[in-house]
């Protein structure tokens, strides 16, 4: 399994299966990705949030990773752009993860709707986390906003293969039990039916994921980048929403989470970034995470 990385014609291998582009996204995805129209099978999009600031990756010494500082009217004009792309790019089982915040989570939803049907809006998911900041002057934010649009109807989507054992912990009102076989069980009773919940049966998210935690400062996953995304929450959308052998794109790489995360669960992946940080980031991920003992072999298409 092979990755080549493509900047300004050059190609370096590193481990995985896929692409890593260095350019402007939607430049990438007009031109050097039409290879690939109709063909991958989700998108996952981490882009900047419009909040007017930089962005830092921390390796030895803290460098500018990218900068957020574009006006609102050119933000949802290259959003728009890579969008209308991004859809596109998707074969017709095809889906695409926006994650966003409270900024401009309204606009790209509209956006979106329009561009990919309102009917297409699969979920908005929240995932809520405890870390960061506290307000005096307003509500403390504490969650992402993440959009989940099919391209068809056809869509491909297994919520069985993010479930997680139901475990131990007591529920309210429920009574701790084992059956005939012994499984331990919790059960309640209402309108004179039983209601059991085995222990051992996985349990499903919702549309709010309040699981996975952000990334900490000393988190061993931390690669330098600021604004990383943790590794559990792209494991579910891509365990959900693509098979082993599928290729999963991101327009917005950074610290390359999305192709380390794709390559781990055998997907292959496509990997774009304007930035030389998220190149350096994504290479040490991918060759950290490679066993391929043919590294600097000739890449294989696929």
């Amino acid at each position: 399994m092979l990755v080549k990385t493509v900047v300004t014609g050059e190609k370096h291998r590193f481990g995985g299966d896929g692409t890593v582009y260095v350019g402007r996204s939607e430049e990438l995805a007009a031109e050097q990705l039409k290879p690939y129209y109709g063909r991958v099978q989700l998108i996952y999009l981490d882009p900047p949030f419009g909040s007017g600031g930089a962005y830092e990756f921390k390796d030895k010494a803290a460098v500018c990773a990218y900068s957020d500082k574009k006006s609102e009217g050119e933000y949802l004009s290259m959003m728009r752009e890579i969008l209308t792309r991004c859809r596109e790019l998707l074969t017709d089982t095809g889906s695409i993860y926006v994650h966003i915040d409270y900024r401009m989570s309204g606009k790209l939803r509209m956006m979106m709707d329009e561009l990919f049907g309102e009917d297409n809006l699969m979920n908005e998911i929240i995932w809520s986390y405890r870390s960061g900041g506290r307000s005096t002057r307003h509500y403390s934010r504490k969650h992402d906003t993440i959009l989940f649009y099919r391209k068809t109807k056809k869509v491909y989507f297994d919520i069985t293969a993010t479930g997680v054992p139901r475990g131990s912990v007591r529920r309210n009102h429920m009574k701790r039990r084992a059956d005939e076989e012994g499984r331990i069980y919790f059960s309640i009773r209402s309108g004179g039916k039983e209601y059991r919940y085995y222990e051992d049966d996985p349990v499903y998210p919702s549309d709010v994921w309040d699981d996975i935690e952000h990334l900490h400062q000393r988190d061993p996953e931390r690669t330098g980048f600021s604004t990383q995304k943790p590794e559990a929450l792209l494991r579910r959308v891509i365990a959900a929403s693509s098979r082993e052998g599928d290729i999963v794109c991101d327009l917005f790489a950074g610290s390359g989470t999305t192709a380390a995360v794709a390559a781990s669960l055998g997907r292959k992946y496509l990997s774009c970034d304007c930035g030389a940080a998220s190149l350096f980031a994504t290479r040490r991920r991918l060759i950290e995470a490679s066993r391929d003992t043919e590294l600097f072999e000739e890449p294989k298409p696929f």
